[in-house]
């Protein structure tokens, strides 16, 4: 046995800053409106820049902190729902910005605001056939670029960005892992190619439930596994940040201790497969998240998806 071993974090965040007020001018919404009903202040939205630029900064931020070069990096994963391009894969430019081995195994992957998980859980496994020790695990979303931006319902939720991780397989480590899925075309839809033009489609009453639901069950699970009785017996929790109340809701549920659960979508706003990584970089910088902390990690989304992991930092 064997867990994946984070050994560094990065995060990147678009220049433009779009605060609630601004949105207003476009539609009928304020700050008191969407910050009561989801915890936003506000998101970046990208510009100039491209899924990629954002992957690669992320990217080499982890790598630097990891002490990690090329020659170190065996797998290239970049979890996104918004990539560049739907070919060439963001992973596999990602390869060549940072120079890594043309034998690394790149891939794109969609599990909507699971990925990140999915990624983690996907480098762990690759890496046992890989010559190299490391694996660069990337959640890269401009999400920005598929909205409706005339649609209230969405458009104030969504925000830009990428986190990234250097993970290492470590034999001295345990980890719990839980993933599910429930074929659902019609609670969050992203429009594909077509005549349309891409926008997102959401029932958020719908969502909400599965979302709780899911949460839920997963933490439930993993304190199981890991013999544990109390939520509050965890060091910290993270999930994915799509929306204060839902996170709130399961720790009222689960009997949480003040402060247990992170939350950042004040700042960031739903950033999908980002928003995990970006969370976790965010904690790291801040001090407030120590090697020997034991952390337990859900994702939920699109597709319907979802993922938890509990693990030693």
């Amino acid at each position: 046995m064997s867990a994946p071993h984070i050994l560094a974090t990065g995060r990147c965040l678009p220049e433009r800053v779009v605060t609630n007020e601004e949105l207003n001018q476009r539609v009928d919404t304020s700050d008191e409106w969407v910050f009561s009903r989801t915890g936003i202040h506000q998101r970046h939205f990208c510009e100039e820049e491209t899924g990629l630029d954002l992957a690669v900064s992320a990217a080499r931020q982890a790598m630097d902190r990891a002490g990690a070069t090329a020659a170190d990096i065996g797998v290239c994963l970049v979890a996104t729902f918004t990539p560049d391009h739907a070919s060439p894969s963001t992973a596999c430019l990602l390869q060549r910005e940072l120079g890594l081995e043309e034998d690394t195994v790149c891939f794109d992957l969609n599990a909507a605001c699971a990925g990140f998980l999915y990624g983690l859980k996907t480098a762990h496994a690759l890496l046992s056939d890989t010559p190299r020790p490391c694996a660069l695990v990337v959640g890269a979303e401009v999400i920005s670029r598929v909205m409706d931006h005339t649609d209230r319902g969405t458009c104030v939720l969504f925000g830009d960005g990428a986190g990234a991780a250097v993970v290492r397989r470590d034999a001295s480590r345990r980890w719990h892992a839980v993933f599910g899925t429930r074929g659902d075309p019609d609670s969050i839809r992203v429009q594909g190619p077509g005549p349309l033009p891409s926008a997102i489609h959401m029932d958020g009453r719908a969502v909400f439930r599965f979302a709780v639901e899911v949460v839920e069950q997963s933490i439930r699970q993993l304190l199981e596994r890991e013999g544990l009785v109390s939520i509050n017996d965890l060091d910290l929790v993270v999930c994915h940040q799509a929306n204060a109340r839902i996170i709130d809701f399961v720790a009222k549920r689960l009997g949480a201790r003040e402060g247990l659960f992170f939350k950042n979508m004040d700042r960031y706003g739903n950033t999908s497969a980002a928003s995990i990584p970006i969370a976790l970089d965010e904690l790291v910088q801040a001090g407030a998240l120590r090697p020997g902390m034991r952390v337990l990690m859900v994702g939920f989304g699109g597709g319907l998806t979802w993922a938890g992991a509990l693990l030693e930092w």
